[in-house]
Parts: C-alpha cells; structure tokens; sequence
C-alpha cells in the first residue's frame, strides 16, 4: 500500500528529462516543506481525485512535478484569475492558487485582491519569503524596511519605495472572504499550525464555503545570504514582527454567498437579445473548425461583424468562440476581433492563422494578410491599396463595402456589407439564413433597423462585382 506521501506526491520527479527524487528548491527552503504539507493534507482529505492545483511563476513554478494532482500552469501574477475560471468552470473541484509575494504582491496583486472581493470559491497559499526568489532576491513588495535585497542594496528606504504590503490585512477588510490568516514554517511547532491550516483551506474549498486566503511566513536561505538555522531565525525574529502570525477571520460558519450561475453557451446571445432560449452545442465532426480575422478601425463594427458570424453559429448550434482585441481610443483606433466555428469543442479563443480574413483598412491588411492559412480567403475594402500580396495559395477578393453603403445612403453599414460579401462568397460555412437572423437580432433594439439592414446586404450580394 502506498504511503500518505506517495499518494500525494510523485515517487520520482521527471524534472530535465531525469527521475529524480529530490525537488529544485534550495536547502533551507519553506516551499519544500509547504510543498510536502500540501501534498499530505490533500491525500489524507481523500481529494486528489478532485483537486486542480493552479501553479505560479517564480520558485513554486514546477509544483506539477511534485503534487500528483491536475495542474494549471498559469502566467506571472495570474494564478488566481486563472482559479477564478477553473473554480466556475468546475464548480465540483477543489480549486487551489498556490503563489509567491511577488507573484501575488507585485503583478497579480489585482487579480488576488478582486478575486478574494468577489468571494471566489478556491483556496490562495500565499508563500512570503520577502523576496523575488527564482529571479536573484529582488525587492518585493513584501520586503521589510531596511532590508537588503539585490536591488536594495543598502536596505529598502520606505521614502523611495513605501513599506511592506500586509496582504492578509488587506484582505481582511473585504466582506467576501471566509478565512484569512497567516502562519509560518520556521520551526517544528510552526509547521504543524501550518499544517493544520493548510488541511482547513482544503476542507473549505471541499465544503464549498468561500473564499479562502493563507499566508505562510517561509525562510529563504540562498537569496537571505544566511545558512538555514539563521534564515529561520530571521523568519521568526524579523519577518514575524513585521507580519504578526494569527487568523484575521474565520467565518466558516456562515452560508455561502450566493452566486448566479451563467450558462457558458448563452454569452453571444445575451449579447443580441433580452431573453433567449438556448440550444447547446451539438458535436458534428464533419463540420470542419473555421477559423476567422476580423480587422479595421474602431467604428467601422469590426467586433459587431464577429458577433454577427459567431451567433450565425450558434443559432447552428455549432460550437463558437468571439475574442475581441482593441485600442484605448473609442473611435478611430484599431480593433480586430477573433472567431472559432466549429463542430466540435474548441480550445482556444485565439486566431494566429486565420481560414477566413476580413480587413477594413490598410493597417490591417498589412498587419495579418501574410498570416492566413493556405487555401483561406482575405476579403479587403475596395478602398485599400494592395501592395502586397497575400501568401501563395490564398484567395484575395476585393470588395467594396464602405462605396456601396455610401451608395445606399447608410455609410455605418460598411459591416453589413462585408457580411454581405462572407454570405455571397460561401466563406463562412454557415446558411445564408442563419447569417441574416444574426445581422438583425444584432438590432434588438432596433427592429426596423436590423429588417433595413437585411434588405441592404441582399441588394450588396446581388450586386455583381468584377
């Protein structure tokens, strides 16, 4: 029978294409056995099965080594947006963000903060060593007052660079959060309070009863410059004045805060109607997955053309991701906006090599032209001069979208008359019919105007282009 500590953590570690059996921290350091005390906790509750881990960047970066367990590995800063969405994605699981201070403190301070307002289901371990540890002991925004890191070499002067951020202070105004507290590992006493807290965490999060924050006080030999026995003591005598061990709250007594759930598949919808009856996805492996680029200037109804093409899809009940991506400016700047359309569930939002693009402007021909897949099509306003071809393989079709809606009156319906060149061309896969539903529920608020707008892109595709 497998011990605690081999059903929590792997036997051997596949780190640099080698089974090992030790771990990459340094000797002396709080993440190896915060490491081990979250690997017991979660064996002994019985839910590894159950558990997703969301691993940071910086020293506790390769912990999907170590837990056995699912991982998420997520960008600098952004572990507890990336709980956020594993937790409402898998409400079933036991979701834990597991960060460093200057992944949390620094850059992802934001994220952790509005996570914790909000009263997100998951577990954050916060592990303070005062420092940027895997980087060479840079200042963090946890670093004591006069201490000496390598870019405060002469200690940090709360005058240049403010005091230490008291994270479990902070949080402790926020109503949402059902505990908050701070312990350490330091010594054996300390461990096992650790310990303890670690395996409440988890049985918050299994329980589903909020939100739940734990700071743990950890010695950093190599970047303290110190051996292990005295990183300790500075951990204890130093750190522990700055930042008090205690719980800030405790409220595990009460009722959940309520939380209304949104179905996944109803977003574009809400975004053309009041109230509508959604149909899922159906999986239809014959529909090929479509890939589409949507680009121009703000105002020109860039992202509402995606939408247009992404609700076509799902009145199909095909599967359908819009990702939108523009400027500052509210007019006037670029704007492009990404769809996937496909028969099967998608895994990225993301278009970097686009089947179908769509380009409003001359900016934007240049910027993605070259980037559509062999056999795709790149359909440009007749206004842009095009000076580079597209890649070989590729259909270029020219079509003038802003003179024709001059030419109906309607300049604003230069869209309407690109989705007019998507439907006449076949570049979308998707019927005709479902295309016009589409552009008119884009009007919900304007019937008279979504019915104008169909007439408008059956005059455009009718018309004969040469």
């Amino acid at each position: 029978m497998a011990t605690i500590e081999q059903k929590g953590m792997y036997k051997v570690f596949p780190r640099s294409g080698k089974n090992v059996s030790f771990t990459h921290y340094c000797p002396g350091c709080g993440h190896g056995i915060i490491n081990k005390l979250i690997a017991e906790a979660c064996a002994e509750l019985g839910l590894q099965d159950r558990t997703i881990f969301v691993d940071p960047v910086g020293c506790g970066v390769f912990t999907y080594y170590y837990w056995d367990a699912a991982h998420i590995s997520a960008a600098h800063g952004r572990a507890s947006a990336a709980a956020t969405g594993a937790c409402r994605a898998r409400p079933d699981a036991v979701t834990i963000a597991y960060q460093g201070d200057g992944d949390l403190g620094a850059i992802g301070f934001n994220n952790a903060f509005q996570a914790a307002s909000r009263g997100e289901k998951f577990g954050c371990i916060f592990v303070n060593n005062s420092l940027y540890g895997m980087t060479g002991g840079q200042m963090a925004p946890t670093t004591l007052d006069g201490e000496t890191t390598t870019t405060t070499p002469f200690g940090r002067d709360p005058a240049l660079t403010g005091h230490p951020l008291h994270v479990c202070e902070v949080f402790a105004q926020l109503k949402a959060p059902v505990y908050i507290a701070r312990v350490s590992v330091a010594d054996t006493r300390r461990i096992m309070q650790a310990k303890q807290a670690i395996r409440k965490v988890f049985e918050i999060q299994r329980d589903k009863k909020g939100y739940a924050m734990l700071e743990i006080l950890a010695p950093c030999p190599t970047n303290f410059k110190m051996n292990a026995q005295d990183a300790a003591a500075f951990c204890m005598n130093e750190m522990e004045k700055e930042f008090p061990l205690g719980v800030f709250r405790d409220e595990t007594g009460r009722e959940p805060l309520p939380q209304r759930a949104i179905p996944h598949s109803s977003c574009c919808a809400e975004l053309f109607a009041e109230k509508v009856a959604v149909a899922p996805a159906v999986n239809d492996t014959s529909f090929a997955e479509r890939r589409f680029k949507f680009a121009g200037y703000g105002g020109q109804g860039i992202l509402s053309l995606g939408l247009a093409i992404a609700e076509a899809a799902r009145l199909e009940r095909r599967h359908t991701l819009w990702f939108p991506s523009y400027g500052p400016e509210q007019r006037g700047g670029s704007a492009n906006c990404s769809v996937v359309v496909s028969g099967t569930p998608i895994g990225s939002p993301t278009v970097e090599h686009p089947d179908v693009l769509v380009c409003m402007n001359q900016p934007a021909y240049e910027r993605f032209a070259g980037d559509v897949k062999k056999g795709g099509v790149v359909i440009v306003d007749s206004t842009v001069p095009v000076k580079i071809q597209p890649p070989e393989g590729v259909k270029l079709i020219v079509w003038p979208a802003i003179r024709m809606a001059e030419e109906f009156g309607v300049p604003k319906a230069a869209n309407t008359m690109m989705l007019a060149a998507l439907k006449k061309f076949g570049c979308t896969g998707l019927s005709g019919e479902s295309l016009e539903e589409a552009l008119v529920a884009s009007f919900k608020k304007k019937p008279a105007l979504g019915e104008k707008n169909r007439e408008l892109l059956r005059q455009a595709e009718s018309r004969d282009i040469g």
